[in-house]
């Protein structure tokens, strides 16, 4: 009986160990990053994808503001990028944007004004107005709304909340819709080579999805465990005391 006794004890000091452990070597992040730092690398930027929405306005450095109204005619509407890559510009007709970076935008609407004669110093302002990230785990889903057009992987997933110790730090994955195609690419937190990924730096409608570890079964079945666990001690000790007593009345 002692022997049964023991091995319940046993049971349960190999899970708890089994479960602690998770936490200190498995979801540490960044964890071999270099005392001296590293340095930011600032060649990322998001690009016009199709169906993106952007906000639009032309502006200038003269005196020409008769001239700007046409380009302004619809204040607060913003051009949804087509299938194909275009928006509808006023005047300027179909202008194809996919792949640009919102710079490059920019600069491409203030070479087309001044080349075609419509403004002699134009300045233009574009702004993503549906950036945002999706984020699937098992407890369910998230929707990152990013207002300043940048976020990391790390941002996101600090933004959705951060992964419990239960989640697969090396089987984080990010879609993403490349060339009309869905791509999956999997990132790993506890590394600082996710820095140097062209994923790192999200684009909008990304979806990060992440899967449970095999030490997922312990959290998941812990009260089960519990509940097993303490009746096996119950019963265990009820049976000592049964032992015990029946021994002292045979005295």
């Amino acid at each position: 009986m002692k022997s049964r006794f023991c091995f319940v004890l046993y049971l349960s000091a190999l899970i708890l160990v089994a479960t602690s452990c998770v936490t200190a070597k498995k979801v540490r992040y960044l964890s071999d990053m270099p005392k001296e730092g590293m340095p930011i690398n600032e060649n990322f930027e998001v690009t016009v994808s199709p169906y993106d929405e952007l906000a639009i306005s032309v502006l200038s450095n003269g005196n020409e503001e008769e001239l700007l109204k046409p380009f302004n005619a619809f204040s607060g509407v913003t051009y949804l990028v087509d299938g194909n890559g275009n928006i509808q510009f006023p005047v300027l007709g179909e202008l194809h944007v996919e792949g640009l970076t919102r710079l490059q935008l920019q600069d491409t609407l203030c070479t087309r004004l001044v080349k075609e004669g419509h403004l002699k110093s134009p300045m233009a302002q574009v702004k993503f107005m549906n950036f945002r990230v999706f984020f699937l785990n098992s407890s369910g889903g998230y929707v990152v709304n990013v207002e300043n057009e940048r976020c990391t992987f790390l941002e996101a997933l600090a933004m959705s909340g951060g992964l419990d110790y239960y989640t697969r730090r090396d089987r984080i994955g990010v879609m993403r819709e490349v060339n009309g195609k869905r791509i999956v690419h999997y990132l790993d937190p506890r590394s600082t080579a996710i820095f140097d990924d062209e994923f790192f730096l999200l684009q909008q409608n990304d979806i990060i999805f992440t899967e449970e570890s095999r030490f997922s079964f312990f959290k998941e079945n812990m009260s089960s465990w519990a509940l097993v666990l303490s009746f096996l001690t119950s019963l265990t000790s009820l049976g000592m005391v049964y032992v015990m007593a029946k021994s002292l009345s045979t005295k």
